[in-house]
């Protein structure tokens, strides 16, 4: 299947999100998840290629050109290389952040490429296909021994609570199995606690991110009992995880200024026993504290 170039509304039924605010809330966290594998520089070329995808939602068909100037405009002549954007291209697909595919015109010759940003991959059940994707560009084409192995990790793991890695707190393990007793299930609401844990710098303060975690899952669970509007329950959680490790944050960083600890050195940025911090405002408002050098 060839694809045409054409407007982005021509690409609508390759978008894998209902709305802005869920491509936001996926990109979030493939960035947790993967930030550390991008040069500052290919983050910024990502970044601006998420904001292309804005208009319909997880999906832009922009060339690279195009994007690159934009940048350019942006950080006044200081922008990023072809060569920094296409490496950029190649870790995304490698990590699955999004499939890149080929378009062309109407004479045949190649236009520029589809980006199509996929889901975060958590425990929601698979949706159903609604087309044939097309080919993509990159080499590592799926075979069908991938696929299976994919559609296994997809399927409950039909392991209870008794399974689960010793890695997740038994506090945490003992709350969430009487709600749903499913190994990994229960790993993977743990592992949204562990990167917000780890993005706070909490991750060491076991007690904290515990207490927290089931605070979270207690109010998760109140809303599905009132209400059928969570769609993506472990999605609803790591939203109000997020509230809650931004909010304990605030308060410790509100207790060290008051006790001298903290200066800040300049907006949103901090300096602790001699390291500076800064806070990364990241897709229109999402904030995580992060280590400046």
């Amino acid at each position: 299947m060839n694809l045409k170039s054409g407007s982005i509304e021509g690409f609508e039924q390759f978008s894998q999100f209902g709305s802005l605010k869920e491509f936001n809330h996926h990109m979030e966290m493939w960035m947790l998840e993967h930030k550390m594998h991008f040069s500052k520089a290919e983050q910024v070329g990502l970044k601006r290629l998420v904001r292309f995808a804005a208009k319909l939602p997880g999906v832009c068909n922009v060339k690279i050109g195009t994007v690159l100037k934009a940048i350019h405009e942006e950080y006044h002549d200081n922008g990023i290389s072809r060569s920094t954007f296409k490496r950029m291209i190649s870790k995304a697909k490698k990590c699955g952040i999004f499939t890149v595919y080929e378009t062309e015109r109407k004479n045949g010759s190649q236009s520029s490429n589809l980006y199509v940003f996929n889901r975060f991959p958590v425990s929601e059940p698979p949706k159903q296909e609604t087309m044939n994707h097309p080919k993509e560009t990159s080499n590592l084409l799926k075979t069908e021994k991938d696929q299976k192995i994919k559609k296994r990790k997809e399927e409950p793991s039909e392991l209870n609570h008794t399974f689960v890695s010793n890695r997740v707190p038994q506090e945490f393990v003992q709350f969430v199995k009487c709600f749903f007793d499913d190994a990994k299930l229960i790993e993977d609401y743990w592992h949204m606690v562990h990167i917000l844990a780890v993005d706070y710098k909490l991750h060491n303060e076991t007690d904290v991110i515990v207490a927290i975690a089931i605070d979270s899952f207690r109010q998760l669970i109140r809303k599905l009992k009132f209400t059928k509007a969570v769609r993506k329950p472990i999605a609803y959680f790591y939203g109000i995880l997020k509230q809650k490790f931004y909010r304990y944050y605030c308060e410790q960083l509100a207790e060290m200024r008051e006790e001298g600890i903290m200066e800040e050195v300049k907006p949103h940025q901090y300096t602790i026993n001699g390291e500076t911090f800064e806070w990364d405002w990241l897709h229109g408002g999402s904030v995580r504290m992060v280590y400046s050098a």
